[in-house]
């Protein structure tokens, strides 16, 4: 019988036989999908990379599947014209597709598994995605227009502008965020939020600051009891119904940078790299598995700093 790493209980059924050869492709890519992840965005992207390319492979055995076809594969991806978008498939998509099929197979070759010996994707290796995100920041000055008209638009908006601001959510985090998550310290002397709905499933652990924790209190007593209680959501709406308060603030304080949830994220690492925080500290603080995603940062900070030719600037500047 097959162990599942993770093996949630409704997926027994398919689990029965002996081993992974009694299965088909279809049942063993719905185990798989079942415990890759409980993010239904995670589970829907994954599903349809693995789709496209069972599809491009006219669906052979999983089992006969190289690192031919893989690579194959890749190169009709960066040479395609995206169906959704009518432009040719960017960088950063293109190794979403590929993050999909290398997780796909190396489940396949757990050994608890017992499918396949060798992963045909163990060298595939991603186009070059050039980092764009960097500048994806607001200044203090522009925070404090964007949040100006959140408070316009209600005690929840704003709460909800500043959570992403000041605590560095996803999105995702900030719709499955409950107040039974908040909790204090041994001494009480602080507050603390638990992330249990981060990236890859991790949890963590975020401070939240004095100033946020005061706004939320005045949301919270805002709400309708009923909604207050401990297993409800903070903020019971929908991802998209986020971005769309976020955008409504942005085009209402008519900023010129094209604001989105996600760049309050991003101003969130700058602002703290800015002020002192260690990469460390940053890290734990967005769930990042590995320092290269926090270093990104790092440019834009840098940017601030004296360089060599302010250096000269200064010496020269009496003779000019």
């Amino acid at each position: 019988m097959i162990t599942i790493p993770g093996q949630d209980p409704h997926l027994s059924l398919l689990t029965k036989r002996r081993n992974a050869e009694e299965l088909t492709d279809e049942q063993l890519i719905a185990i798989f999908l079942e415990t890759c992840s409980s993010s239904r965005f995670t589970h829907r992207n994954y599903k349809k990379a693995i789709e496209m390319f069972r599809a491009y492979t006219s669906y052979a055995p999983l089992r006969d599947v190289t690192w031919r076809e893989i690579e194959a594969f890749k190169l009709r991806l960066m040479k395609e014209i995206n169906a959704e978008t009518g432009r040719p498939y960017e960088p950063a998509t293109v190794a979403g597709i590929l993050s999909a099929l290398r997780s796909l197979f190396r489940w396949c070759c757990h050994p608890q598994i017992g499918m396949m010996k060798d992963n045909p994707t163990a060298n595939t290796k991603n186009p070059k995605v050039q980092i764009t995100s960097a500048q994806h920041y607001l200044t203090k000055r522009e925070l404090s227009i964007l949040f100006r008209q959140l408070k316009k638009q209600g005690i929840r908006n704003y709460a909800l502008g500043l959570s992403l601001a000041m605590l560095g959510l996803r999105v995702s985090e900030l719709v499955a965020m409950k107040w039974e998550d908040f909790h204090t310290d041994p001494l009480e002397s602080s507050v603390w939020l638990t992330v249990k709905k981060g990236k890859g499933d991790k949890i963590r652990e975020i401070k939240v600051p004095s100033v946020l924790w005061d706004i939320l209190g005045q949301y919270r007593s805002s709400c309708p009891k009923d909604i207050m209680e401990e297993g409800h959501r903070v903020f019971p709406i929908s991802a998209r119904w986020v971005e769309k308060i976020i955008g409504n603030a942005r085009d209402a304080s008519e900023l010129t940078k094209k604001v989105t949830p996600h760049w309050l994220r991003h101003t969130n690492a700058t602002l703290a790299l800015l002020s002192g925080a260690s990469l460390q500290q940053v890290q734990e603080m967005l769930g990042h598995s590995h320092m290269n995603t926090t270093q990104r940062y790092l440019h834009t900070v840098n940017q601030l700093k004296k360089t060599a030719s302010d250096y000269v600037g200064e010496h020269l500047k009496d003779i000019l």
